[in-house]
């Protein structure tokens, strides 16, 4: 961006009756343009002040006016004497040099769409002005970016509160199917652990009988039966001794 401020060359010439007054204003503003080039700001500030006192209606006073606020960054008041200057100039240059200072001014702040208008109005009398044609295509490229990156950080702000809704989303379903689960395997635990102590339990305890007395006592008497047959065998088969009384 090129900027440059510019410093109102004194051209009227006065005669007759005003040449006295106007001399001193002219004097004045010779001072503060003196003081200006060496920087020293708010001195030069004081002569034009004093310069548009003898003369209000002078365009220089106020346009020098303007830069030595500008200087020493009192944008408000370099504005509100500028725009001045701009208004009371019936000099086409002057009115585009009063504009392209506005347009520094808006530039400094980033205020592109002020600074945009500024110097157009700028080329509008002036059209030759290169720095002024510059400094729009400029601020015109900034302005541009400006509102390409509003829209992108608003798109991301949106998708990140997206994104952020649905994390939160997923972990409350995450943690509802992980209750699930835990509750699903606690049944299922429950449930194995019971089965396990039904058929403990059914091992410990004999089984209950399904004969009535009767018959029990049948089949015990026919076990002692078999006993007694099986014991009668086993005597005979080993032999006995049979016991022979003698004939005398």
């Amino acid at each position: 961006m090129r900027r440059k401020m510019i410093i109102m060359a004194i051209t009227v010439i006065m005669t007759g009756t005003l040449q006295t007054t106007y001399g001193q204003d002219r004097k004045l503003i010779r001072k503060g343009n003196e003081l200006y080039k060496d920087q020293k700001y708010k001195e030069a500030v004081t002569y034009y002040q004093q310069a548009l006192t003898k003369n209000p209606t002078s365009v220089t006073g106020m346009f020098n006016l303007g830069n030595a606020y500008y200087k020493q960054k009192q944008t408000d008041a370099a504005r509100q004497v500028m725009t001045a200057a701009a208004r009371q100039s019936k000099d086409s240059l002057q009115r585009a040099a009063a504009q392209y200072n506005l347009g520094n001014t808006y530039m400094d702040e980033q205020k592109w769409e002020e600074a945009i208008e500024s110097y157009k109005q700028t080329l509008r009398d002036n059209p030759r002005d290169e720095e002024a044609r510059y400094n729009l295509s400029y601020a015109r490229a900034m302005l541009k970016q400006q509102e390409q990156q509003g829209g992108g950080n608003d798109n991301k702000d949106q998708q990140d509160d997206k994104d952020k809704k649905d994390n939160q989303q997923q972990q409350q379903q995450d943690q509802q199917d992980d209750k699930k689960k835990d509750k699903q395997q606690d049944k299922q635990d429950q449930q194995q652990q019971d089965q396990k102590e039904e058929e403990q339990q059914q091992r410990s305890q004999p089984m209950p009988s399904k004969l009535s007395e009767q018959q029990a006592e049948q089949i015990l008497n026919a076990l002692q039966q078999e006993e007694k047959n099986l014991q009668d065998k086993q005597q005979k088969e080993k032999g006995v001794p049979v016991k022979i009384e003698k004939d005398w």
